[in-house]
């Protein structure tokens, strides 16, 4: 069992190999796949209130999960595919985040941060 995004990313490149695959997983196909799954993450809650959304019944929460795993695949598989380390990618937004909404601005509101 994977237990870093790099051995993921290991797994899959395995996965992919074994079944060549490899021809099909440009970037923009990945990115493509990547946002269709992310539309069928989001279609589990058309509909729900912000309660209910806080709320699945476990069945519901299994078809969510088994969706966020198809969203993360993709964006493993993404990463992969253009060499970004998708942990330091994230590491920086939030550096960049922490500058664009500064605590004594942003706490408490919803506002992009060019509206702070």
């Amino acid at each position: 069992m994977p237990d870093t995004l790099n051995d993921l990313a290991q797994q899959l490149d395995h996965f992919a190999k074994e079944r060549d695959w490899h021809s099909f997983h440009s970037p923009k196909n990945l990115a493509s796949a990547l946002v269709v799954e992310a539309g069928e993450l989001l279609e589990h809650f058309q509909w729900l209130t912000e309660e209910q959304s806080r709320m699945l019944a476990p069945e519901k929460r299994e078809a969510v999960s088994a969706e966020v795993a198809d969203v993360l695949l993709y964006l493993v598989q993404l990463t992969s595919a253009l060499g970004i380390d998708p942990v330091a990618a994230a590491q920086a937004k939030l550096l960049v985040n922490a500058q664009r909404y500064p605590i004594e601005k942003s706490r408490g509101t919803s506002k992009k941060y060019d509206q702070l």
